[in-house]
């Protein structure tokens, strides 16, 4: 048996047990022998984090239910494989559920054809659905679902007392998950969502991607700071609400205003 490096009491990160990167941040969370995976990451490190949690000695017959914070292809590919071999449910939130049974490759990020991206998105099935206000028990801890649309419609945090399961919505160096319109992405959600996460009273982050910090409210308003501004810029597409240089053009062109005046 191998020992447990738990980064808080009742949670093991994958990553951190292994001592290297295997992907996506992994979250085992249990209560003597009943446990949970938040995320399993690609298909191909899924044998390798399934023998490690054989090693640590936690009974795969025990597994609540593996689960997927969203439906992006970095956490999720290994779902089917991880299913199949640990012999558990999938719970994920019901705007994942549908691209994670049909596998569909583009709302997974799986296949993103000007960037050479091709990768397989194996179906899996949903077994539980979880919304916002909803409670995960694992033994006898619970788990607070809360619903942080913004990087996706489907993107989930999950509270468990100081501690925010936080998925992409912001990670150590201030940035946070992709915004990208063929995602689904959403500004003034994501801010929200970001709002959220600054005015409740968690101690701890625990991201989908890099190392876990404490909260820092002033890193969390310099984030929607700058969101804020993405919301009127061309760079972000559809994305952004507005361009207000077109409004400041149409009033020169009803203006007659020329080059350089």
């Amino acid at each position: 048996m191998l020992p447990r490096k738990e980064v808080f009491p009742n949670v093991i990160e994958i990553n951190h047990q292994a001592g290297q990167i295997l992907g996506c941040n992994v979250y085992l969370v249990f209560d003597a022998d009943a446990w949970i995976l938040i995320d399993i990451g690609y298909e191909d490190t899924v044998d390798e984090i399934v023998e490690l949690i054989r090693e640590l000695d936690f009974p795969l017959s025990q597994c609540q239910t593996l689960i997927a914070t969203h439906a992006d292809v970095d956490h999720v590919q290994g779902l089917s494989k991880a299913k199949q071999l640990i012999r558990s449910s999938v719970t994920a939130h019901r705007l994942a559920a549908k691209p994670l049974e049909k596998g569909d490759r583009l709302l997974t990020f799986a296949e993103i054809q000007a960037q050479g991206i091709d990768l397989t998105m194996p179906p899996v099935k949903v077994e539980h659905l979880v919304d916002d206000g909803d409670v995960i028990t694992v033994g006898n801890l619970q788990l607070e679902v809360w619903l942080t649309p913004g990087h996706t419609d489907s993107q989930l945090a999950f509270r468990m007392g100081d501690l925010l399961f936080s998925g992409d919505n912001i990670y150590r160096d201030g940035c946070v998950g992709a915004i990208d319109a063929h995602h689904g992405s959403n500004l003034p959600q994501f801010l929200d969502s970001l709002r959220r996460i600054r005015e409740s009273d968690v101690k701890w982050l625990l991201p989908s991607h890099g190392p876990i910090f404490r909260k820092d409210d002033r890193l969390l308003e310099r984030t929607i700071q700058r969101l804020e501004g993405y919301l009127h810029m061309a760079d972000f597409g559809t994305c952004a609400v507005d361009w207000p240089l077109m409004d400041e053009w149409e009033k020169e062109l009803a203006d007659g205003k020329m080059p350089g005046e």
